[in-house]
């Protein structure tokens, strides 16, 4: 199953920030989600103001799967992104959909400061920060080195 492309209602918005709320509805539509039927796109932009997507690739041995977040930062970090601002996440639910735990991990490493708005076809934005979303985090400094 793929994800039909959904424009959601940008009001408010500076004209960069409603790019980048579709552009995670854009990269919606190229989840692979033929066991859950549940799409994620994401969106990640740089503080130089480049934008990278992507969307929740699933498979029968369901723990190989990947999730929207973590694909789009991935292609990121692979492509040279360094610094992210925000992270959009746009999934067709009631209320925002939150990265999970990994996703969470992943983003505190690579986008601790960022910015992140969970999404909806309704038109829902919710606003939080990775270090909101996870809270004394295990990072760099955990280790103690």
């Amino acid at each position: 199953m793929t994800a039909a492309t959904t424009a959601v209602a940008v009001d408010g918005l500076s004209p960069a920030d409603a790019a980048l709320v579709q552009a995670a509805w854009a990269a919606r539509a190229g989840a692979q989600c033929a066991y859950s039927g549940f799409a994620v796109g994401a969106a990640l932009r740089t503080a130089a103001g480049t934008v990278h997507t992507g969307a929740n690739v699933e498979n029968a041995s369901y723990t190989l799967g990947c999730c929207a977040e973590r694909v789009a930062i991935f292609h990121a970090l692979t492509h040279g992104a360094r610094r992210f601002t925000h992270v959009v996440v746009a999934t067709d639910t009631a209320r925002g959909t939150a990265p999970c735990g990994a996703c969470r991990q992943i983003l505190v490493e690579f986008a601790p400061d960022a910015a992140v708005w969970l999404v909806t076809a309704r038109g829902v934005v919710e606003r939080t920060t990775v270090r909101e979303l996870l809270p004394r985090a295990f990072d760099a400094d955990a280790l103690d080195r």
